[in-house]
């Protein structure tokens, strides 16, 4: 008997599941906007991996003697003023964008997750100092910061992780404080205390399944603001240095022969706004889909 009623509670819990899943999806596709950033970063995606297959040229290959080649049939966005494809640049471009975007926020993620978690639960001595510490990182201009770092470690991609992961963790800690608040006082967190549970077990088997959803949510928005940042620090120099492909230090370098040669700085500048739109309006559609109040 008692094993039919856990089958049972399994198969609610499964069922409770799937539809989630369901209301989330179809809550999701009916933000277009959504839908069309989805697919940005879809092909986006698709695009930087396998780029080297796709791309007849060698991004780091030299010609001076084809220097600002318009847009033909051999250069689809005609050539730098290394006589480089431009657009097999800002492909491989995508790449560094996606990676710095993507491994600095999931960092900046775990760690404001878990000072989150810990703040809003144990609160007292242990609240207040890290969200004094949070408080004083948000205090300062997040790319003064990253630049910071920058120019202290050195400029490098290593060390753009760092400096982004550093500047991005003390807004997902505010967040994931107030929503541990919460949560704490729900029932079922009372009903694990009085069964013995420990602290540990309930922050991470209770508390961090419920904050989830935010987490998704801001990991989504975070990755086009960590895109900007390192575009503005390639831009400034003290990001992604040469030879290799920056959209921010493509434009940084574009910029000297914008009227002899606008595509190259020009380009690089569009592709860095389609991406930050498009990872933005997948953003907006996730907060909606995973907010209940959205679900009818």
């Amino acid at each position: 008997m008692t094993q039919f009623a856990e089958t049972t509670e399994d198969f609610a819990e499964a069922t409770e599941s799937d539809s989630f899943l369901r209301d989330t999806v179809r809550v999701f596709c009916r933000n277009r906007m959504a839908v069309i950033g989805l697919v940005l970063v879809g092909v986006l995606v698709f695009v930087a991996i396998f780029i080297p297959l796709l791309s007849p040229h060698d991004p780091y290959r030299v010609a001076m003697d084809e220097q600002f080649l318009p847009p033909s049939t051999s250069y689809w966005l005609g050539t730098d003023n290394f006589g480089r494809d431009l657009l097999t640049r800002m492909l491989y471009g995508a790449r560094i964008s996606l990676i710095v975007g993507i491994v600095p926020s999931f960092i900046s993620l775990i760690i404001g997750a878990v000072m989150g978690i810990v703040s809003g639960y144990f609160g007292g001595r242990i609240e207040f100092i890290i969200m004094r510490l949070a408080d004083t990182m948000l205090a300062f201009p997040s790319l003064l910061l990253a630049m910071v770092v920058m120019y202290t470690l050195g400029a490098n991609l290593f060390n753009i992780f760092i400096a982004l992961s550093l500047v991005g963790w003390a807004g997902v800690a505010l967040v994931v404080r107030s929503q541990t608040l919460v949560v704490k006082e729900k029932e079922f967190i009372e009903a694990a205390r009085a069964n013995g549970t420990s602290k540990a077990t309930i922050m991470i088997r209770h508390i961090f399944p419920n904050v989830i959803p935010t987490l998704i949510v801001l990991f989504s928005l975070s990755i086009p603001e960590a895109i900007m940042w390192e575009s503005s620090l390639s831009f400034l120099g003290v990001g992604v240095q040469p030879p290799e492909a920056s959209w921010g230090l493509l434009v940084a370098k574009g910029k000297e022969y914008l009227f002899s040669a606008p595509l190259v700085a020009i380009l690089p500048g569009v592709a860095i706004l389609i991406t930050v739109l498009a990872f933005n309006f997948v953003g907006d559609g996730l907060r909606d889909a995973l907010d209940p109040y959205m679900k009818d």
